[in-house]
Parts: C-alpha cells; sequence; structure tokens
C-alpha cells in the first residue's frame, strides 16, 4: 500500500472493512442530515434506537417542520443535548420555507440551518450530494493527529485550524469517492483508532502512522488540562394530586430547554411558598438523592414528594405547567433523571 495515498488506503479499506447497512447510509438529504444531528455527541448504538421511531413519525422534512415541538421533544427525550432537537426543528422550517423542502446543496448553504457547524453540513454534503467537502469530528481529529503526528491539544483553536488544513489536503480528486471517504474517516476512528486500545494491527494506516511508529498511541491527541467537575444540588417536587403529577414547562433555552419537568427549588424552605400558591397539601420525607452527570456538571437532586389534597382556584393557571396522570407523564418529553422519578412514584401508588 506504500504507493497508495491516504484516500485510496482509505477507501480500499472502507470498502471491505467498514460499516455497512446502517439505515442512514443512501443518498437522501433528509435521512443524513437527521443522522448526522442525532450522532452529535451520541454514540451510534444509542441513534439506532431512536432513529427508526423518529423517521417512522416523521419520514420527510415536511412532516417534521409542520409538527410542535412538543412532539419533537417526547420522541427526542432521552438522547440528551435537546439543543439539537430544538435545532432539529428550526431548521426543518427553515429548509420547508426558505428552500422550498429541498436540502442545499453546498457546504456553505448547509451551515445557514441551525445546529448545524462546518463539519456536520460536510458530512451532509459529502454523503448526499458528492460535495468534496471535508469533515472534523472528535474521531477524525485522532485519526490524523495519530496519523500525521500533529502537536496540541486539538481543541486548540491554532491545532484544530492546522487539522482543517490538513484533512482538506487529503480529500480524494475524484468525488465519486466522497462516500467512502467521509464513511471510512468515521468507521476508522469509531472501530479501529479508538481513543484507548486501538487496534493498530488491523489500521490500513499503520504502516505510516507517526503514532505507531513512536508508540504514542496514548499520547495523542494530547488530552484537554482538566478541570474540576463543579457540583450543583437541586430539589425536584413530585407533587400529586390524586393520581395526577405536576409538571412544569422549562425554559426554551439552557439545560433540558423546553421540554416538561418537575418544579426546582434551592432547598426545601421554598417548596412551602409553592405549596401556599398551588392549595393545601402534605411535603412529605425526601426521598434517596439522585445523580446526573452533565459535560461540564454533576446535578445532585432531591425528590421532595408532595400530596395536595385541595388546590387552590387560581393556583396552577399562573404557572407554566400542567397536571397529568402518573401514565402519561412517564410518556411525556421530559428529562431522563425526571422520567426516572416518575416511574418510581407510579411503582410506589
Amino acid at each position: 500500500m506504500l504507493q497508495l495515498s491516504f484516500a485510496e488506503r482509505l477507501c480500499l479499506w472502507q470498502q471491505q472493512h467498514g460499516r455497512h447497512g446502517l439505515p442512514w447510509q443512501q443518498a437522501d438529504a433528509y435521512r443524513i442530515w437527521l443522522s448526522e444531528i442525532m450522532l452529535q455527541q451520541t454514540q451510534v448504538s444509542s441513534v439506532l434506537a431512536y432513529y427508526p421511531r423518529f423517521l417512522a413519525r416523521f419520514p420527510d422534512v415536511s412532516s417534521l417542520a409542520s409538527a410542535s415541538l412538543d412532539e419533537v421533544l417526547v420522541l427526542w427525550s432521552g438522547l440528551g443535548y435537546y439543543s439539537r432537537a430544538r435545532n432539529l426543528h428550526k431548521a426543518a422550517q427553515m429548509v420547508v420555507q426558505e428552500f422550498a423542502g429541498e436540502f442545499p446543496r453546498t457546504r456553505l448553504q448547509l451551515e445557514r440551518l441551525p445546529g448545524v457547524g462546518r463539519s456536520t453540513a460536510a458530512a451532509i454534503a459529502a454523503f448526499a450530494f458528492a460535495e468534496r467537502e471535508t469533515i472534523l469530528d472528535g474521531n477524525v481529529k485522532r485519526v490524523l493527529t495519530r496519523c500525521f503526528g500533529v502537536e496540541g491539544f486539538p481543541g486548540d483553536k491554532k491545532v484544530e485550524q492546522q487539522l482543517w488544513c490538513l484533512a482538506e489536503s487529503l480529500l480524494p480528486t475524484d468525488a465519486a469517492f466522497m462516500t467512502a471517504y467521509t464513511q471510512g474517516l468515521m468507521d476508522l476512528g469509531a472501530t479501529i483508532c479508538r481513543r484507548s486500545k486501538p487496534a493498530c494491527i488491523l489500521c490500513p494506516m499503520v504502516d505510516v502512522c507517526v503514532a505507531a511508529r513512536d508508540g504514542r498511541t496514548a499520547e495523542l491527541p494530547l488530552r484537554r488540562p482538566k478541570k474540576a467537575v463543579p457540583t450543583k444540588h437541586t430539589v425536584m417536587l413530585l407533587a400529586t394530586h390524586g393520581d395526577q403529577v405536576w409538571l412544569q414547562r422549562r425554559p426554551p433555552t439552557g439545560i433540558w430547554g423546553g421540554l416538561l419537568s418537575l418544579p426546582e427549588f434551592a432547598s426545601s424552605l421554598a417548596v412551602e411558598d409553592w405549596l401556599a400558591q398551588m392549595g393545601q397539601g402534605d411535603i412529605l420525607p425526601a426521598w434517596d438523592e439522585l445523580e446526573h452527570v452533565f459535560t461540564h456538571y454533576r446535578l445532585i437532586i432531591t425528590p421532595l414528594p408532595v400530596r395536595l389534597a385541595q388546590l387552590q382556584a387560581q393556583g396552577t393557571k399562573e404557572l407554566d405547567g400542567q397536571w397529568l396522570s402518573l401514565e402519561l407523564a412517564a410518556e411525556a418529553g421530559v428529562p431522563a433523571p425526571v422520567k426516572r422519578l416518575l416511574l418510581q412514584l407510579a411503582n410506589a401508588r
């Protein structure tokens, strides 16, 4: 293989050993876009569980654009990074309204869509339209850093720009190979050039890889300098009235933006004010704490059950929320830890 270019090696390897038969591996811009958004910071195995259900409900961009955000969030619930779902909905509406329901073909036009950055736009353009555009996600950064011995943390702007230039220089000259090449980059990083225990003996680049040659696969790419992960605390209210539970709409931006969730308080003392506004009832003993880990912090949740015997006439109208049966609440668009608490509440009754 010494006489072959990086792109030629990769395409040959992908055709023989890469991943084939994934449900989004077809020249359909909508399906490719949907999969690329779902795959952002998410493993293929997780997306495979959500993708068919999402596609069954929204088979094309028009059906997605005409749906309510609540419908989208319900199907997205549990997949995490909910800003992706909100951007997905906005982007679908933009494709329908500004592009007459047809996805734009060029990377620069695709980057105009909410939630679509340079690498995601390049993947859509390459897969759907055979455009000569390079991707540069975390897996690709790892492959290039090791293969070409790129020093520095890939998240640094200067190093990242160096990797973009390198990635562009490696593109196949014939656009007909863009699908195999782009998929090959993804497959190589995900299945061979893994973060830990890379399978170098199976890699088509092993004889030209700087990291393999110098024994630096554990060192490259350089890690981000470690920072202490902060811990935050919240009290989540499990307020019930009969067989119903109160869910409150979260703000449209931020963590769990736009989802229904349990009301949150800084302490159990603030719950008394809420109870006075909502009606008459009892605050019950708190449940065991529940930990939920985000990318940048740990959230310690104290679940606090409250049983309301009588509601204020105006109380619920002044709050952005609703009473739902326990059965329906767990199936609504709620964050994963909230769903866990709702199921626990239903099982305890």
